[in-house]
């Protein structure tokens, strides 16, 4: 299988004050194709600094990253943007919809972006809205929905522009057990479609889920185990 990511060397340090906090200390990574990752670690880690990188929301200090075969480590902020919103669908803790839009709407809006017209962007938010679970409350706001639906709205608007990689920051973190497990099943099908989903938590029921499991450390990759 081809990589989708592929990471050598990379440090993240940051500036705090005179001093310089280093937090990512030489990671290398290498995700395939079609592969289904957990990222965990105990807070300070580097975890959601590395998923930061990862998602092209900013640039290593040093080191390279390949996203696609793409040298990504040195773009510019507007070209970063553009890979962000061709091959890489986010979903967060907080769901971060918008709130007076209806769910078609949040679902298009990274098509209106990537220039898609209304009917194509109408069309494909459907698709994913039905895929997703909620071809009856496409109409509907986001105060007009559960916590569960509103995590399949954001799943749904990650899916949209069929990205390279699925990044999902906590996706369960503000649902509870019965929900949590509706939306990891949800997970498990876009994989079983041949996505490439990787899953930032903190959560060992979460991380079942997945086929691999990386745990940082300090900074560094402390251990990669294949799940199943």
């Amino acid at each position: 299988m081809s990589l989708v990511i592929d990471i050598k060397a990379i440090r993240r340090d940051f500036p705090l004050g005179q001093e310089i906090v280093k937090v990512l200390k030489g990671i290398d990574l290498q995700i395939k194709k079609g592969e289904y990752v957990a990222l965990m670690g105990p807070s300070g880690s580097g975890k959601s600094t590395l998923m930061n990188l990862l998602g092209c929301l900013d640039t290593p200090t040093q080191g390279s990253y390949l996203l696609n075969g793409q040298d990504v480590s040195n773009m510019s902020d507007d070209a970063l943007a553009e890979i962000r919103n061709k091959e890489i669908g986010f979903v967060f803790q907080t769901f971060n919809l918008l709130p007076r839009t209806t769910a078609l709407d949040n679902v298009a809006l990274p098509m209106v972006y990537a220039g898609a017209s209304k009917t194509q962007r109408t069309k494909r938010a459907q698709e994913v809205l039905t895929d997703v679970g909620l071809a009856d409350r496409m109409d509907h706001r986001p105060n007009q929905l559960s916590g569960g639906q509103r995590q399949r709205v954001a799943v749904g608007r990650a899916l949209v522009n069929k990205p390279s990689i699925i990044l999902a920051d906590e996706p369960t973190g503000n649902l509870d057990s019965k929900t949590s497990l509706e939306i990891m099943a949800l997970f498990d099908a876009i994989h079983a479609q041949g996505n490439t989903v990787i899953l930032v938590t903190h959560e060992e029921e979460v991380a079942r889920h997945a086929h691999r499991v990386i745990r940082l450390r300090d900074g560094l990759v402390e251990s990669d185990i294949k799940n199943k």
